[in-house]
């Protein structure tokens, strides 16, 4: 996975738009406002970090390379993931995913009726 598939993936969820609310070199995509993927721009090789939940956090680092706690995040429910090799993109995909859905499920149920409504 390189930075365009990851930013067409992201851009494909519903209700998600890309901001650079921390300057131009860390990408933002976002949920109804709400955070679920950060990208920096700069960074090789290419990570990107991802809210998880915090067990499913710890067995990711436990078994993949590249997954490291949250870099300048919450490191109990964020995880870094590098592509170094050690997972697929199938996986990567999954993740950011989990990471969509934690971030859906936290919404007021104003945001998620909006989320729903959209096309």
């Amino acid at each position: 996975m390189n930075i365009e598939e990851l930013r067409v993936f992201c851009l494909n969820l519903k209700g998600v738009e890309e901001t650079f609310p921390f300057g131009p070199d860390t990408l933002v995509f976002k949920v109804m406002g709400k955070a679920f993927c950060l990208v920096g721009l700069d960074a090789h090789p290419f990570r990107f970090n991802l809210k998880c939940d915090p067990e499913l956090a710890i067995e990711l680092r436990e078994e993949y390379s590249g997954v490291r706690p949250g870099f300048h995040m919450n490191k109990k429910h964020w995880n870094t993931v590098e592509i170094d090799g050690s997972f697929d993109d199938a996986k990567a995909e999954e993740w950011i995913i989990h990471s969509y859905e934690l971030v859906v499920a936290g919404l007021t149920r104003k945001l998620k009726q909006e989320l729903e409504q959209l096309p």
